[in-house]
């Protein structure tokens, strides 16, 4: 019914910087909320940025100041800017997003495959 579709993952030397996007397709009739959340290995996963059901931004502390989640509304993608990479920042990126699909009737979430973000030190 939906898919998120991601890029701009990759290998990046600390302190360099990477953009992901998220784009998202199918029977959407709006979404509701949308972000990204990583899972390093060994850990849970976890929230990066997002845009909320309000329409603000909330981001982990961790990441605040570094990463800058904007989007395109009438594209439904979202993007995530991450400058300053440090090693601590290497994970799997997923892009999640909250949708209230045609004909359903409820708010669904959804995610995507993930992209590898690697940062060597």
């Amino acid at each position: 019914q939906v898919q998120l579709g991601e890029s701009g993952g990759g290998l990046v030397q600390a302190g360099g910087t990477l953009r992901l996007s998220c784009a998202a397709s199918g029977s959407i009739l709006t979404i509701n909320a949308m972000g990204w959340y990583r899972q390093a290995p060994g850990k849970q996963r976890e929230l990066v940025a997002e845009f909320t059901s309000g329409g603000s931004t909330n981001y982990a502390d961790s990441m605040r100041g570094r990463f800058t989640i904007s989007r395109d509304n009438a594209q439904n993608t979202v993007y995530l800017q991450m400058n300053s990479l440090r090693p601590e920042d290497t994970a799997v990126y997923y892009c999640h997003a909250v949708v209230l699909v045609h004909g359903l009737g409820r708010l669904n979430g959804y995610w995507g495959r993930g992209t590898q973000v690697t940062v060597s030190s």
